[in-house]
């Protein structure tokens, strides 16, 4: 079966960014999703569109069709009082790298970076950890079939941005099998 929307993908890949590998799913533990339901980028998918089990891949996306260009705009100081519950910051919260997620006055779930704790000022960084980078991809496909209900995310539990639910930005437990793409 050839790759299609609607079907249920498994490959293996390793993601180099930079000269390092940033992320890579093995034939043992693969990365599986369902294709053209949204959940790994654009330009990917085109890349391993109409591909059979056994099809190798190597391709690079540029950061205007990858994640975009870093954008300064979105960083941004926010006051500590954000990020208190019940009048408190929780110890360790506002550690210099730590991803936090959030969620904006309309709902939309993003993750920040913190950048400096200065006071009672922190520096955020809501881009795209991969913003500006120049993506590598080289990879197998592993099996394709047709795509069920249970292999999408919302069947049990997931939320919009592929995760289980808590949108931690980690994806270490998400339904894409731990790997973001």
């Amino acid at each position: 079966m050839k790759i299609a929307e609607k079907t249920f993908v498994t490959l293996s890949y390793t993601l180099t960014v930079d000269g390092n590998i940033a992320d890579a799913a093995t034939a043992e533990n693969p990365l599986g999703f369902v294709f053209g339901a949204g959940y790994l980028l654009p330009e990917f998918e085109k890349n391993i569109a109409g591909m059979e089990p056994g099809d190798k891949f190597a391709f690079t996306l540029t950061p205007e069709i990858g994640y975009g260009e870093h954008n300064p705009d979105m960083v941004i100081e926010l006051p500590r009082s954000t990020f208190e519950v019940n009048g408190e910051v929780e110890e360790g919260l506002l550690t210099v790298g730590n991803q936090i997620p959030m969620m904006t006055n309309d709902g939309m779930h993003l993750i920040g970076v913190v950048k400096e704790v200065n006071g009672d000022k922190v520096k955020m960084d809501f881009n795209h950890p991969m913003a500006g980078k120049t993506l590598n991809f080289a990879g197998e496909i592993i099996g394709v079939r047709e795509a069920e209900e249970a292999d999408y995310p919302h069947a049990h539990g997931g939320c919009s941005c592929g995760c289980s639910g808590d949108c931690s930005g980690d994806c270490s437990d998400d339904c894409s099998g731990g790997h973001c793409c």
